[in-house]
C-alpha cells in the first residue's frame, strides 16, 4: 500500500506542479528524477485527514471533467453523492488509508476512484480521478461545514 501512496503524491505533484499536465501511474517519472526542493515545498503544503473530518462530513466535489457534486461521507464507511443541480443520486465507499482519503464511487456501470491528499491552509483538497481504471480528471474537493444552531 506505501507504493500506492507514494504514486498518489508523486503523480499529483506532477499534476499541481505544471509539471505534467495528468499522468498515468505508469509514466511518472522515478522520485530521483524529480525536482526534490520542489516536491518536498509541495508535501509541506499537505497533511493527513482525519477521522473526525471525514466521518458524517460533506464535501463539494469539483472535477475537470465538468462535474460539481456533494458527497456525503457516512461514518460506517459508505457515501452518497449527488449531482449538485439536479440531485441525481450515486453510492460508493470511503475509507482512510495512511492519511488519505480513498474514494470508489459507482455510477451507471463506471466505478470511479480517487486517493484525496489534504491540504494543509485550506480546506480544498486534491486528487487524481480514474474511471474503470483508466485516468479521467483532476479533482478537487472542498469541506462544506454545517451551521450551527443559534441558542
Amino acid at each position: 500500500m506505501q507504493k500506492q501512496v507514494n504514486s498518489a503524491y508523486l503523480q499529483l505533484f506532477m499534476r499541481e506542479s505544471k509539471t505534467a499536465a495528468m499522468l498515468t501511474l505508469d509514466k511518472l517519472p522515478d522520485v530521483s528524477d524529480v525536482d526534490a526542493i520542489a516536491l518536498f515545498d509541495w508535501m509541506a503544503s499537505k497533511r493527513s485527514f482525519s477521522g473526525s473530518e471525514l466521518k458524517g462530513h460533506r464535501y463539494i466535489k469539483s472535477c475537470s471533467a465538468g462535474y460539481v457534486t456533494e458527497l456525503c461521507l457516512h461514518e460506517n464507511g459508505t457515501l452518497e453523492e449527488y449531482t449538485l443541480f439536479n440531485r441525481l443520486p450515486t453510492k460508493g465507499t470511503w475509507k482512510l488509508e495512511q492519511g488519505i482519503l480513498d474514494l470508489e464511487i459507482m455510477k451507471g456501470g463506471n466505478t470511479y476512484n480517487s486517493r484525496v491528499i489534504a491540504n494543509k491552509a485550506v480546506n480544498i483538497h486534491s486528487a487524481i480521478e480514474y474511471k474503470n481504471t483508466d485516468l479521467h480528471a483532476y479533482v478537487k474537493l472542498a469541506q462544506v461545514m454545517p451551521v450551527t444552531e443559534s441558542v
